[in-house]
């Protein structure tokens, strides 16, 4: 009985009118733009829509269609990585640790390595299952990217005071350079979270690949400095495109030698969106959780929650746990926020209502 959204994308003008007629047919809403169609409808319906014997498709679209559908009703159980193995049978809590001077919410507070171990201690202590360090801000108006020498000269001391005080903790690297990625992977890291989705450094993917590390790729757009600003904010359907662009990004990693299981994926909330556009893609995640991947969302603290209450950045975990129990029910099962507390309750509550 439940609601399942996928999007196909990369039609011709034939197969996307042959989808359109075929879901009219089967009693399935579709949504079309140029090269794309958004399906929602019951898993009844839509099973009806890519049986072999009902359909009117192309066997290969429809073994497309029963593959996303197939990956709403069967999501991936772990994010494997060498390193070692995080499940996802129950909502995972990344915990933000920003070694900067000017992230947008706690820049500076934690860029002294005694600071950021004692609030990775809080963090972990609250219930953070990972660690998310970043040493470089894309807040709304940040200057450019770090030089990888100062992002580096941030990051090494903090990387070797985590692993020597918590080895067993998963670490990922927020970093869009292949090199801080090499360094951090060879220093403990289990992953890597580029937030340009491998736009700015393919070869991010590489490293990763020759590491067996996980990636997080998360959909952005515009050069460093403007993928938290709107100015490349301009869809025709949102959901649509965010999943095309989020597609393209894991083909790039998979071609990389990166193993599927390594990958998760992103939808950038916060990043190259209107606050409309974000409520958007949080009603719409499954279409993101349909393409097979794990799913992390980061709303934490985020300008588009603040538009709700009017609240400033710091009052703004109430929103993000909302935003996060909003998420897990559209598929997600990995959070990056700021205070951990918060959340960690919502989702507890979220995930004895889904499980009952």
């Amino acid at each position: 009985m439940r609601s399942v959204t996928v999007v196909i994308d990369d039609l011709s003008t034939e197969q996307r009118d042959l989808v359109l007629a075929e879901a009219r047919r089967h009693g399935v809403e579709c949504l079309t733009g140029e090269r794309w169609a958004l399906l929602t409808g019951g898993a009844a319906a839509l099973a009806g829509l890519v049986h072999p014997d009902r359909t009117r498709m192309p066997l290969a679209l429809a073994e497309r269609l029963a593959a996303l559908v197939a990956a709403t009703f069967d999501p991936p159980e772990a994010w494997v990585m060498g390193r070692g193995r995080i499940s996802l049978d129950r909502p995972v809590i990344a915990g933000i640790l920003n070694v900067t001077p000017d992230s947008f919410s706690d820049g500076g507070r934690f860029l002294d390595p005694d600071a950021a171990l004692r609030h990775a201690e809080s963090l972990i202590a609250m219930g953070a299952d990972l660690l998310d360090v970043g040493a470089e801000s894309t807040r709304p108006g940040s200057v450019g990217p770090v030089p990888v020498e100062e992002e580096w000269h941030r990051l090494a001391p903090v990387l070797r005071a985590l692993e020597a005080r918590f080895p067993e903790v998963p670490l990922s690297v927020d970093t869009v350079k292949a090199e801080t990625a090499r360094r951090a992977l060879d220093s403990g890291a289990w992953a890597i979270n580029d937030v340009s989705g491998l736009r700015l450094d393919p070869t991010v993917a590489d490293v990763c690949a020759a590491h067996d590390a996980g990636l997080v790729l998360m959909h952005s757009r515009g050069a460093f400095d403007e993928m938290a600003s709107y100015a490349h904010a301009s869809y025709g359907h949102v959901v649509a495109e965010v999943v095309r662009e989020l597609t393209g990004g894991a083909a790039v990693a998979e071609a990389a030698g990166l193993d599927r299981s390594r990958i998760v994926l992103d939808p950038g909330l916060g990043f190259a969106k209107t606050p409309e556009q974000n409520f958007e893609v949080l009603r719409d995640l499954p279409s993101v959780a349909g393409l097979g991947y794990p799913v992390m969302v980061g709303p934490s603290r985020k300008r588009f929650l603040g538009t709700i209450m009017g609240r400033e950045t710091l009052d703004r975990d109430l929103a993000t746990a909302a935003a996060c129990v909003t998420a897990y029910l559209g598929g997600a099962r990995l959070f990056r926020v700021h205070a951990v507390a918060p959340t960690l309750e919502s989702l507890a509550v979220a995930y004895a209502v889904r499980s009952a």
